[in-house]
């Protein structure tokens, strides 16, 4: 019998189920409130978010060293281009073409769009334009002489 009762002292007692808690009348009926979609915007940047770091209030505007200014590849760039050899290749044969664009004075591969003026209508024509003007299409005719 003792050690009957030494063996019940030395298990942990069994702990009672805890009350369910009270369940709101409207949550029975299914008449839940929920949050609206919210989307998580990715930082413009690439670098880690810090907290800590300054930020300078002034923006620098671009100037005319900006405007040459080429960042050095990364080791990761210089291996999917080739390597150091074949980037220097590339880069010798760009500046020998453009070299050569220059002195032939050959017209750009891109050029800009020049835009042609309107077409200046005879009378007649505007006369016969005038007869099929609908004003529910949105065509405005000017008043009749």
């Amino acid at each position: 019998m003792m050690l009957a009762a030494r063996a019940q002292a030395q298990q942990p007692p069994v702990p009672e189920p805890a009350p369910e808690p009270p369940v709101a009348p409207s949550a029975a009926a299914g008449d839940v409130t929920t949050l609206g979609e919210v989307r998580a915007i990715k930082p413009d940047e690439d670098v880690p978010l810090d907290l800590y770091r300054f930020k300078s209030p002034v923006q620098a505007e671009n100037n005319r060293f900006s405007r040459s200014w080429r960042e050095p590849p990364s080791p990761e760039q210089v291996g999917i281009s080739g390597g150091y050899v074949m980037m220097g290749i590339v880069y010798g044969i760009v500046k020998t073409a453009q070299g050569i664009h220059k002195i032939t004075g050959a017209p750009d591969q891109i050029q800009s769009a020049i835009a042609r003026p309107p077409p200046q209508l005879t009378e007649q024509q505007q006369l016969r334009a005038l007869q099929f003007c609908d004003p529910q299409q949105g065509c405005v005719a000017p008043p009749q002489k």
